[in-house]
C-alpha cells in the first residue's frame, strides 16, 4: 500500500497532533526563528510556535482552507494547509468575524515585537503574489525523523493533483524563507518570481501556473 492511501483531510479532533507535528517540523526554520526565538536559549520558543500553529489550524476552519495529513498507520507524519482560490467575499467576512476571538487569544501569547514582525511578514509574503485565482500553500511540514524519506514528496504530489483538478484555479503559489527549499520546489515545476528582504531573512516567492489553463487562455485570445 502506498503512502498516498494514507493521506486524508484533517478534522478538528486532529489539532493536537497537527500542532505537535508542525512545531517540531519548523523548530529550525528561519522564519519561525525570526518570529518566535528571542536569543540563543529561549524557553518560550516552543510555546510561541505552538500558539501560532494552533491559530493557523483554527483559522483554516474559519476561512474554509484545507488541511491534509499523511499517516503511517495511525501516526501523523506530515501535513499541509492550503488556501483555496475561490472563496467568496461574504465567506471571508463571516470567517473573519469567527476568527476575532482566536486572534485575541493569539496576541496574548505573543510579544508586541513578535506581532509587529508577523504583520510585516504577512504583508511582505503576499505583496508580489499575482492577482490570479491561485491556490496558496500556507505551510507544509514533515516529522523530523521522517524527513528525507519521500513523505514531503507524497504530499506535494497530492497538492499538485488537487490544484490540477480544480478548473477554477490558475495554479499555486507559496513562500519559503529557507533557500535550500528553492531547488526542492523547482523539481515540482515551481519558478521563483520574487525575493523580499525582511531584516535578516529573505522571503522567496514561488509559483506554478496550470499549463493546461494557460494554453486554453491563449486559444481563447486567438
Amino acid at each position: 500500500m502506498s503512502r498516498d492511501d494514507h493521506i486524508r483531510r484533517l478534522n478538528r479532533s486532529d489539532k493536537p497532533c497537527f500542532v505537535q507535528l508542525m512545531a517540531k517540523s519548523f523548530e529550525n526554520d528561519p522564519l519561525f526563528n525570526y518570529l518566535f526565538k528571542d536569543g540563543e536559549v529561549d524557553q518560550k520558543f516552543e510555546e510561541r510556535a505552538c500558539a501560532f500553529v494552533a491559530f493557523l489550524f483554527d483559522k483554516s476552519f474559519c476561512l474554509l482552507e484545507e488541511i491534509w495529513g499523511i499517516y503511517d498507520q495511525d501516526k501523523l507524519i506530515g501535513a499541509y494547509i492550503i488556501e483555496m482560490p475561490h472563496m467568496k467575499g461574504t465567506q471571508k467576512i463571516f470567517g473573519g468575524l469567527k476568527l476575532v476571538g482566536r486572534v485575541i487569544q493569539l496576541l496574548k501569547n505573543l510579544s508586541l515585537k513578535t506581532v509587529i514582525k508577523l504583520n510585516r511578514y504577512m504583508k511582505g509574503s503576499r505583496r508580489s503574489v499575482p492577482k490570479l485565482p491561485l491556490h496558496y500553500l500556507i505551510m507544509i511540514g514533515v516529522m523530523p525523523s521522517r524527513q528525507g524519506y519521500g513523505v514531503g514528496g507524497q504530499l506535494m504530489k497530492h497538492i499538485m493533483k488537487q490544484v490540477r483538478e480544480d478548473h477554477r484555479s490558475r495554479g499555486i503559489a507559496l513562500d519559503t524563507e529557507n533557500k535550500r527549499n528553492i531547488s526542492h520546489y523547482r523539481r515540482f515545476g515551481f519558478c521563483l518570481y520574487s525575493e523580499t528582504q525582511l531584516d535578516d531573512i529573505t522571503i522567496y516567492g514561488m509559483m506554478k501556473i496550470n499549463v493546461k489553463l494557460q494554453g486554453r487562455d491563449m486559444q481563447q485570445k486567438r
